[in-house]
């Protein structure tokens, strides 16, 4: 069944709206997660009283490495990193989330842990569910199940581009990719983010994140100012990602938008 993107304020930016960055927004409906909107109104509304609504303000983190994971989160706006900190305080990302997932898939998985950290990289709200509640939705394998192994199977798949894209690929392709990764989340067309934070991210160097942007800047593609970005040529920036990007967005797509 062919449903709807959770939210779409234009056509590039398909996953979630963004509240101020530190702003705590108001209640959102749970239908703006892509998840919960693709449920059949009888598994929605079975599920609905045991979704609690939660706040996700910048910075929160979710779950640190190892913590045992006790919901699930359906976000409806904002971004969630996924990421991996090493002994030395290094630190890689390999996953973000919108509107179009949810965070805590070990907890459906078996696995109860992760060994990577998840943290709110752009303020927005979410509605959990306990892990019990489910388990109770997997016990007969229902359209919740369903749905939810499709998204880790997309998220599989980000994981896995990832990993490609930081072993092959220049650190400007690098950059414009996660520009856009989180612009697709996000109502406009700016990002409130410092470079060393994306360096940190995309476990690079700032100097070499500062040099992307000095080009960019230079052929009119963005405007930034310390921890702020504003894409002023969207095209431009497709023109420098790599294939990353759109392979990343079209499986999402694939994996989210049909039941």
């Amino acid at each position: 069944m062919q449903a709807s993107p959770a939210c779409q304020p234009r056509p590039e930016a398909r996953f979630a709206f963004h509240p101020g960055e530190n702003s705590e927004p108001a209640p959102q409906s749970p239908r703006l997660n892509r998840l919960l909107a693709s449920l059949p109104q009888e598994d929605y509304e079975r599920l609905l009283p045991y979704l609690e609504p939660v706040p996700l303000p910048l910075r929160l983190t979710l779950h640190h490495a190892g913590d045992l994971e006790k919901y699930l989160y359906f976000l409806t706006s904002g971004i969630v990193v996924r990421y991996y900190i090493t002994k030395d305080g290094s630190s890689s990302a390999f996953a973000i989330t919108g509107n179009e997932g949810a965070i805590g898939v070990s907890s459906f998985l078996g696995g109860e842990s992760t060994p990577s950290q998840a943290e709110v990289l752009s303020a927005g709200y979410a509605y959990r569910l306990g892990v019990g509640r489910l388990n109770t939705e997997f016990e007969h394998v229902g359209a919740v199940a369903v749905s939810l192994m499709r998204y880790t199977l997309a998220l599989i798949a980000q994981t896995t581009q990832s990993a490609v894209c930081n072993r092959h690929h220049s650190v400007m392709r690098q950059f414009c990719r996660w520009i856009l990764s989180c612009l697709d989340r996000l109502p406009t067309n700016e990002l409130g983010m410092t470079q060393e934070r994306i360096a940190d991210m995309l476990g690079v160097r700032r100097e070499g994140i500062s040099e992307a942007a000095a080009k960019l800047r230079k052929m009119g593609a963005i405007l930034n100012s310390r921890g702020h970005i504003t894409v002023l040529d969207r095209h431009a920036l497709r023109a420098q990602a790599c294939e990353c990007y759109a392979a990343v967005r079209s499986e999402i797509d694939r994996l989210t938008l049909t039941g």
